[in-house]
């Protein structure tokens, strides 16, 4: 994984969104919402960069990621949901966990659903991993959606302005270095998310 990371930097990422536009920006949505290690945190700051620029439209940058993001969660949604909770009880030592802390997952998702979708839509890694559980309890498939691409609707205007304000008219190395620091942040966020859920 952290192989992949390192080939979709910040400055690779500029050179795909240079070349390829909105198609770079839609395949890559699409497998950072599947839960692939994509850094969105990363690209739509530079698809920002790029729409500051008059190379792309800001509005279009977020509708292709917004369509995109649905196609994406869509996967890991009816991914869990056809394959099912019982089928995947059955195979916990695959992934090392135990049943007894999956079933304490199971519970606290089922009275906290809607929240956690909608919140962890805005944030790192937990983003697209959110969908599973969604899939496995069966959530509601409006709210699911509804609430998913609130909160990503939050997070891709969030980055995109990011690199369409604070970053336009700054050098190659400032952007990267800016970029940089936000995704540093963003897994802080990240770090403090995961140490609260499970205390709880």
């Amino acid at each position: 994984m952290s192989n992949l990371l390192s080939i979709f930097s910040g400055t690779a990422l500029s050179g795909i969104v240079g070349k390829y536009g909105y198609l770079a920006i839609l395949i890559l949505m699409i497998l950072e919402s599947a839960s692939l290690p994509i850094p969105s945190e990363i690209l739509l700051p530079v698809a920002g960069v790029f729409a500051a620029q008059g190379v792309l439209n800001f509005y279009l940058v977020l509708i292709v990621a917004t369509v995109a993001g649905v196609i994406g969660i869509s996967i890991d949604y009816f991914i869990a949901y056809f394959i099912s909770k019982d089928v995947f009880y059955k195979h916990l030592g695959l992934f090392k966990i135990k049943k007894e802390t999956l079933e304490n997952f199971d519970n606290w998702f089922n009275r906290n659903g809607v929240a956690a979708v909608f919140t962890m839509r805005m944030v790192p890694v937990l983003r697209g991993l959110i969908s599973f559980p969604a899939g496995f309890s069966g959530m509601n498939k409006k709210q699911f959606y509804l609430y998913s691409i609130l909160g990503s609707l939050i997070w891709d205007i969030l980055l995109v302005s990011f690199g369409f304000y604070a970053l336009n008219g700054k050098s190659i190395s400032t952007i990267m270095i800016m970029i940089a620091v936000l995704a540093i942040a963003l897994y802080v966020v990240y770090l403090i998310v995961m140490k609260k859920f499970k205390k709880r």
